[in-house]
């Protein structure tokens, strides 16, 4: 891995220390010029005629997304968003009153607030897997599930928002393909970081944001849909000309690419960038990322351990790229100010972002940290002297 060249591609980064991929990563500089250079001929040429000059080059999307997860092109969709992604796929299952829909503990805040909507405008009843004490999912718990219920979609997020532990999700992804359960996968939190390969998790849905840890820009994402349920002819409850053909006064076909999940409007100086972002990453290597990752991790964490007065949050047998904690007596107004002082770029997790976790762990809000592999030990050391100091 360059250190060097990855540190030239920010943009005035400084003294700063950011810490703050799970919300927003730094985009590289070849991602910004790319954006920026499609606009200009946009400005220049009108959006139609660019779409179609660029049409060769806009096709290396579905390319690169697919590379980075190990499946084919026309498995890919793009998206606006991951949660954007996760509705469309939810809304191409046929769900009904008294259907079952697993999930975690852990799950994301708009998974579960698409989960009750179900429930209120369906009957639609969600079933949450038991956490065992260490914060891993009970296996047994969750079979029991499956076999008491009439269990329509197995929806699990990879790693939470305001947690650092990762969920088995291969495991899960072994149970779901032998009892043929639809299993919707929310990656926001692992794309980019580490290795998603789904020659290791067998899903049928796979949802990803472009602003995390692929650092690319805001407003884009995609979505993985099997040959599975491209060839049982799913889709969104709601099509547009992107979707599928009008074929007749009363007759459509669907195309038959993942794009059947997507819309025909996209912003493409968008996509281009976010292109670039995982170009980006596909050529310093996902498993090299995620060994730098491993390794500032690790620093940070027994950094902070080392601190009596801190207390981290994190559980799981594996734990990933974010890191929730809070310090004794110190508000969050005492953090921000310290870390204000010292340009740290962090997040904070409120309890509206997992009741069910929050609650079991008496907090109402934790620090999270998560830093990326062009963070380095270094950095890890003047955090934890930052925290001390608070």
């Amino acid at each position: 891995m360059n250190h060097q060249k990855i540190h030239a591609d920010l943009v005035d980064y400084g003294d700063k220390l950011f810490l703050n991929s799970a919300g927003a990563s730094l985009m590289p500089r070849s991602v910004t010029k790319k954006i920026t250079e499609y606009l200009h001929r946009e400005e220049r040429l009108g959006g139609y005629t660019v779409a179609e000059q660029q049409a060769e080059e806009l096709t290396q999307f579905y390319e690169q997304a697919a590379h980075l997860i190990g499946c084919k092109s026309h498995n890919i969709a793009f998206a606006h968003s991951a949660s954007a992604a996760f509705m469309q796929a939810l809304s191409s299952i046929p769900l009904y009153a008294k259907d079952v829909i697993i999930t975690s503990e852990v799950d994301y805040t708009s998974n579960f607030l698409q989960f009750l909507s179900l429930y209120k405008k369906r009957g639609v009843i969600t079933k949450i897997v038991r956490s065992l004490p260490n914060g891993d999912l009970d296996m047994d718990h969750f079979r029991q599930l499956i076999d008491q219920n009439p269990v329509k979609l197995v929806a699990v997020t990879h790693i939470p928002t305001n947690s650092g532990m990762v969920q088995d999700v291969a495991t899960i992804g072994e149970i779901c393909a032998a009892e043929k359960l639809i299993f919707l996968l929310d990656s926001c939190q692992s794309i980019g970081q580490m290795d998603v390969n789904l020659k290791n998790i067998k899903c049928d849905f796979l949802t990803a944001t472009g602003r995390k840890f692929l650092r690319g820009p805001r407003g884009t994402g995609f979505l993985y849909v099997s040959d599975r349920i491209l060839n049982k002819g799913y889709a969104p409850l709601l099509l547009d000309g992107g979707n599928a053909t009008w074929t007749g006064n009363d007759t459509y076909e669907l195309i038959d690419t993942a794009e059947r999940f997507g819309n025909w409007e996209k912003p493409y100086a968008m996509l281009t960038g976010l292109t670039e972002a995982i170009r980006y990453l596909n050529e310093i290597g996902i498993q090299q990322v995620e060994n730098q990752n491993k390794k500032i991790m690790q620093r940070l964490r027994n950094n902070l351990s080392a601190i009596l007065s801190v207390t981290c949050y994190d559980l799981g047998t594996q734990t990933s790229n974010i890191l929730t904690f809070r310090k004794n007596g110190k508000t969050q107004e005492e953090i921000r100010k310290s870390f204000s002082k010292y340009q740290v770029y962090y997040g904070i997790s409120q309890k509206n972002q997992g009741q069910i976790d929050f609650n079991k762990k008496g907090v109402d809000w934790v620090v999270r940290l998560s830093p990326h592999y062009f963070n380095t030990e270094e950095e890890m050391d003047r955090i934890a002297e930052i925290i001390e100091e608070i």
